[in-house]
């Protein structure tokens, strides 16, 4: 019987189909510091993660009924990857599973942005009543996304999924990536009709100089992508979405350019210091927050469940 752990969770999906084949799946949430002893007393053989538990060479090298690690998302910096692939494990991830999740929460945070609806949600209930006008006036002079731009930086599959809903919005897009040259993308819609669309990739500077609008969808990264040098080469009244990870935009150099009106609102799902965002960050009227649920929609965490459990199968068997 082969023991698996889903530390973090996995869909009954998922979890019907590990079964089906035989596996013994336990769901329970096991605290950090007690993970190895864990492992070891239960003589599992897949531990599978999301963002909430980290596997890092310690417990790699101490626990080894170990044969599979799974991260259910596309991100593996909670892991130590190849330390782990050194060892003879198998370590996989979900790529495809997510990413209409996370496109589709850069544009709630691009309307949220446009229509001042992340403001005009902490002032009403407060305000409503007694300043209605005075509201309306303040949210009154939204922009349509209709014939702007979008700047894509970092064009994997989230961000061709990004740019597919832009098209489909009547947005212009520019995207930017280091490994591709030019990429065709396919737009499904209901009736069964597609159309196809040829992207040429742009250079960084010109993503940063044309864009209104500007979406991240790029690794953790050792330092900023957007720093006070890219800010100040924007348009003025840029709109900027990260629900990619933490660390890629300097956050103190972003307050600073909402503060000018360098940046006219941005839209943050990821933050430098998870699980405690920056105060400064959390309070700032122009800003638009969640709390990294990019991947947390029902159908993406149903996609997520079923793709681990074929490949947990496809390796076992």
């Amino acid at each position: 019987m082969v023991n698996i752990l889903a530390n973090d969770g996995i869909s009954k999906s998922g979890i019907y189909k590990l079964k089906k084949e035989g596996f013994n799946i336990s769901t329970t949430t096991v605290a950090q510091e007690q993970l190895i002893n864990h492992i070891n007393s239960q003589n599992i053989a897949v531990l599978l993660v999301r963002s909430a538990t980290t596997i890092r060479k310690d417990l790699i090298d101490q626990c080894p009924s170990l044969k599979i690690i799974g991260r259910g998302g596309v991100g593996m910096d909670n892991i130590d990857v190849e330390y782990a692939r050194s060892k003879g494990l198998n370590v996989i991830n979900t790529p495809a599973a997510s990413s209409s999740s996370v496109a589709e929460l850069v544009f709630a945070h691009l309307y949220s942005g446009v229509r001042f609806l992340h403001e005009s949600n902490r002032n009403m209930p407060l305000e409503g009543d007694n300043n209605f006008k005075l509201l309306k006036k303040a949210y009154a002079k939204g922009v349509e996304l209709r014939g702007k731009t979008i700047g894509i930086i970092g064009f994997g599959r989230i961000g061709k999924e990004t740019a597919k809903i832009a098209l489909g919005v009547g947005m212009k897009v520019l995207a930017c990536d280091k490994k591709i040259k030019k990429t065709d993308i396919k737009l499904d819609f209901g009736n069964g009709k597609t159309i196809d669309f040829n992207i040429k990739i742009s250079s960084f500077l010109d993503v940063l100089k044309k864009s209104d609008f500007i979406s991240l969808h790029v690794p953790a990264q050792k330092e900023y992508i957007i720093n006070k040098k890219e800010f100040n080469l924007m348009k003025d009244g840029v709109g900027i979405i990260n629900a990619a990870r933490g660390g890629v935009i300097n956050e103190l150099e972003l307050l600073s350019a909402l503060d000018s009106g360098k940046v006219s609102f941005a839209g943050l799902d990821t933050f430098e210091n998870e699980p405690k965002p920056a105060i400064k960050l959390l309070m700032h009227p122009n800003i638009s927050l969640t709390p990294h649920i990019g991947a947390a929609t029902n159908e993406a965490q149903d996609r997520i469940g079923l793709e681990l459990a074929e490949q947990i199968i496809k390796i076992l068997n």
